[in-house]
């Protein structure tokens, strides 16, 4: 009895923990943990129905998940349609040649001419929504790293 009791409050402390973290964190980290969650579920349930010998259950969750795939795709599709053609980059890469100070502002997104004060927290602002370290891009963050390195030098 004591022990089954235990196990509840061990149960609903972590379900609680679970739902005050949950109202705390980021969209994009709880959408991020659901697709996982979601994914390891189906894979779980995949490798149990196939070693139980139920193979035709792993069929019918392939087959309840195909229309989702499919439209999946079809949006995709119709996503590159409506956004066009990709520009093609232009300018040296960061590794490839030095940024211009035009090309500086133009990353930074500032005018021509901007203070230091105002070069500073234009990377940083910038910084906050790319850095790897937070899901962006390495790329990006080398550029901005770069700009703000050539404005200034």
């Amino acid at each position: 009895m004591l022990f089954r009791a235990l196990i509840a409050a061990a149960l609903l402390g972590f379900l609680w923990w679970g739902l005050r973290w949950f109202a705390q964190a980021p969209p994009e980290r709880v959408s991020r943990l659901l697709k996982t969650l979601g994914l390891a579920a189906l894979v779980l349930a995949g490798i149990w129905l196939t070693l139980t010998g139920k193979l035709e259950g792993l069929i019918a969750i392939a087959a309840g998940l195909a229309p989702w795939g499919f439209r999946a795709m079809r949006l995709h599709t119709l996503w590159s349609m409506l956004r066009g053609p990709r520009p093609a980059s232009s300018g040296p890469s960061p590794t490839t040649g030095r940024m211009t100070r035009d090309e500086a502002y133009a990353v930074l997104g500032l005018a021509p001419g901007a203070s230091k004060q105002a070069i500073k927290e234009a990377h940083r602002r910038l910084m906050r929504v790319n850095h790897p370290d937070h899901g962006g891009s390495t790329w990006v963050a080398a550029r901005l790293n770069q700009a703000r390195d050539v404005l200034l030098a």
